[in-house]
């Protein structure tokens, strides 16, 4: 090398510090939210599910074509009748407390998180049982063949994530608080300070696979001896942190500070995550006023997607896109069929609905999440809508660990409940009937919000049972219809959310879902 470029190439390294050997060993994460629950089963927020995928593993898991690929399994066996599938782990599997990880450890965990997730909710009634064998193995006994039951164990919207048997036996509505798993990190317990910090150490007993890892397959093996996060909730200074090399890793920066992250030559910005983030308005059915299905579409008529996600992601298209329906646009089952009432976007009219629906002032209580910014952006896009119609809104400002706890309430407003909130969802998440976690309608057992409509309930059971693609494509196309007349959600299109990592990052791929195993440092 000629000596201009080298002292070049010197000049651009960071200054030395007295705890570089201790930083090159960690990996210092600004998070997309606040850690304020730990157990992935109880909450649906990414946030905790980020968490579950360091601290648990998987049976089997998504590659990135999206087919199912054994993980903690060494494989399966579906009997020739196809009533029974029988599991097999591999050997050498502990958990975090030196427990080796049993196959009743699997059942238990299986149980578990069927009860919550809407993807298994669909198929349990075809499930007889699911029983142990011996340490290693367990079957589930079918009533009738399930072609979707791997797709269900293994998807990344809603994981099933594997716990000893003592923390599994604990209901699925009941918050755990232990976290305790056999994936590549184990949890810190004492370094946790929620609004804070959280961290996360190696697990020295991980066995990862031997192949490379494909998605969220393959071999997760953790190249890092820490990961810390730091709950800064303000954009700016996480961005000085990021361009003084203090902070690694900035999973959603706030769209506005890109072009200042991009002029630093000891970053890299780009799309990590494979699909858009769409946004979501969501009603509390239980409650005046949005327990009135004709109020709720009287809403949807003033909806203009384009200024949720200009709110989030700027002017240039180029970063969003309008998505008038509710399943993943530019997928197999994306369709518009009775989404004319998103396309109105007008608010004289939506004035005149919300009168003939019979709105008569009652309180609406929006929350909106300060410190989660696209979030919070949206949030204040409805409210500036709510009251540009003339309802009566409170506007109400709390941190996300405030808002992933109150809207578990079913409350009145009065007494502690809420009207409206906003979320975002990966794309992969709303491609399909089975997991789609808004579109579900079975009333106390749905997500947040929930919405009771047995027509909705029935269409998704049909697209189960389907033989063809052409019969789940026209279901799917029912399913948006009812959705549009039920209207227990807003889908409010999509953004593309780059992540932000100083160079010295090795081992970025590009995921469904924001994990932190195969990264090391330069």
């Amino acid at each position: 090398m000629h000596r201009r470029n080298l002292i070049a190439a010197a000049a651009a390294l960071p200054a030395p510090a007295f705890a570089q050997p201790a930083a090159a060993r960690t990996i210092r994460v600004i998070p997309q939210a606040n850690l304020t629950s730990l157990d992935p089963i109880w909450t649906t927020a990414v946030v905790t599910r980020n968490h579950g995928f360091m601290v648990y593993d998987q049976l089997c898991a998504q590659d990135a074509a999206g087919e199912i690929r054994p993980q903690m399994a060494e494989g399966w066996e579906l009997a020739a009748d196809r009533l029974t599938l029988t599991f097999t782990l591999r050997p050498g599997l502990r958990f975090h407390d030196g427990e080796a990880v049993r196959a009743v450890d699997c059942v238990a965990s299986i149980k578990r998180w069927a009860r919550r997730d809407p993807f298994m909710q669909v198929l349990q009634a075809s499930v007889a049982d699911v029983e142990t064998i011996d340490d290693r193995r367990f079957r589930f006994r079918l009533h009738r063949p399930v072609p979707l039951l791997l797709m269900a164990l293994g998807q990344t919207q809603f994981p099933c994530f594997i716990m000893p048997e003592r923390l599994a036996a604990i209901d699925a509505f009941t918050q755990i608080r232990d976290a305790v798993g056999s994936g590549p990190f184990r949890f810190v317990a004492g370094d946790w300070n929620p609004g804070q910090r959280a961290v996360w150490a190696r697990h020295d007993g991980y066995v990862p696979r031997q192949e490379p890892v494909d998605g969220l397959a393959g071999g997760r093996a953790p190249r890092i001896e820490r990961v810390e996060w730091t709950i800064i909730t303000d954009p700016a200074t996480a961005a000085s942190a990021m361009t003084q090399g203090e902070q690694d890793y900035w999973e959603y920066p706030l769209h506005d500070l890109l072009p200042l992250l991009r002029r630093s030559r000891q970053l890299v910005v780009e799309q990590r995550l494979l699909d858009g983030t769409y946004g979501v308005a969501r009603f509390n059915t239980l409650q005046p006023p949005f327990n009135n299905p004709a109020i709720r579409r009287a809403v949807a008529m003033a909806v203009d997607q384009r200024d949720y996600l200009r709110a989030v992601a700027g002017n240039d298209q180029a970063g969003w896109g309008v998505c008038e329906g509710v399943f993943t646009c530019d997928t197999p089952m994306a369709n518009e069929a009775g989404s004319e009432i998103l396309k109105v976007r007008s608010l004289d009219r939506a004035r005149a609905a919300l009168r003939e629906a019979g709105y008569n002032g009652e309180k609406v209580v929006l929350i909106a999440p300060g410190d989660y910014p696209q979030i919070n952006a949206l949030s204040l896009v409805t409210a500036d809508l709510l009251t540009r119609l003339g309802m009566n809104l409170e506007l109400v400002s709390a941190d996300w660990g405030t808002l992933v706890n109150r809207r578990t309430s079913r409350e009145p407003v009065e007494r502690g409940g809420w009207s409206i909130i906003h979320t975002t969802s990966s794309g992969q998440s709303l491609t399909l009937p089975v997991f789609h976690l808004f579109l579900r309608a079975n009333g106390a057992n749905a997500w947040f919000g929930w919405p009771d409509d047995p027509r909705i309930e029935r269409l998704r059971a049909e697209w189960v049972e389907a033989d063809t693609d052409a019969e789940r494509v026209r279901l799917a196309a029912d399913l948006n219809r009812r959705a549009m007349e039920f209207m227990h959600y807003l889908p409010l299109g999509y953004y593309w959310q780059p992540s932000a990592w100083n160079r010295r990052v090795t081992g970025v791929f590009r995921a469904p879902a924001t994990v932190f195993w195969g990264m090391g440092k330069a």
